[in-house]
């Protein structure tokens, strides 16, 4: 399997890495208290640590509910946490012109599931050189990836990572399917699963999303045995008052035994 090169010190793809943080950048208290934990979490399960927050969620289910900070100010948060804690970023894109801006800090550029096969999106997020995240779309089958990775590869960057994170089944429900972690290693590239946006509940409580986070253990046990390179987590210190999926997102004790469970069946798989 490649290894993935993120920063001098941390790389995915050899050893387990794992991506958490707030949905959303809420506030600069938030995410330093998510990602000071995280960053004492992992040291003390030696895992590899990336933090993750959105300075926008374009996706919301209603036009009413919290974005974020947007653009500048989203991006000025996520700079100070990373020059603060040494810690390397992934943020999401939503446009083409965006690509130069989040480059400047972040670390791996992360395209949401909706846009995975948005060309122009993927082609600007390649030529910034970064790491590009890929999150497979709820409408897509794995094989059929390789669409995107092409995408980026053939506009000259060769780093990138595919993310599982549930599909399409009926309406307010995704189900994963673990043999698309399979499937989408086998295109040659680290994958990552999303633990927490696969048992979100799309739309499910009708101006926004809900979720499941009594199965987030389950499916991330089910995934490290399978095989992965990295765990994609949401975590937020009281997720029931989060402002951006909450009901899928999991506190500080959870995503400790979590991390516990997940590293030991990654190393014995």
């Amino acid at each position: 399997m490649p290894v993935v090169k993120i920063t001098e010190t941390v790389s995915v793809g050899d050893k387990l890495t794992i991506f958490a943080g707030p949905c959303v950048a809420e506030s600069e208290e938030i995410c330093f208290q998510i990602a000071e934990y995280m960053l004492d979490l992992c040291s003390k399960y030696d895992l590899q640590y990336v933090f993750k927050a959105s300075f926008d969620k374009a996706n919301r289910s209603s036009g009413s509910t919290f974005r974020g900070p947007g653009l500048d100010a989203g991006l000025e948060l996520l700079n100070k946490i990373k020059t603060t804690l040494k810690l390397p970023i992934v943020t999401d894109i939503h446009e083409s012109c965006q690509a130069e801006s989040i480059a400047k800090v972040a670390d791996i550029i992360q395209v949401p599931a909706f846009l995975c096969r948005q060309t122009d999106l993927l082609e600007a997020c390649a030529a910034t050189g970064k790491v590009i995240n890929i999150k497979k779309g709820q409408f897509m089958a794995p094989e059929d990836m390789k669409g995107a990775v092409e995408k980026v590869k053939s506009a000259g960057n060769e780093k990138v990572l595919l993310t599982e994170r549930g599909s399409s089944f009926g309406y307010h429900n995704l189900v994963v399917d673990m043999r698309s972690l399979v499937t989408m290693r086998e295109l040659g590239v680290p994958v990552v699963f999303d633990a927490t946006h696969s048992v979100q509940l799309p739309g499910g409580l009708g101006n926004a999303s809900g979720g499941q986070r009594e199965f987030v253990m389950p499916l991330a046990k089910a995934a490290a045995a399978v095989g992965i390179d990295a765990l994609f987590l949401e975590v937020h210190p009281d997720p029931d008052k989060a402002k951006s999926d909450g009901p899928n997102s999991v506190d500080f004790k959870m995503v400790e035994e979590i991390l516990a469970a997940v590293k030991q069946i990654h190393y014995i798989s």
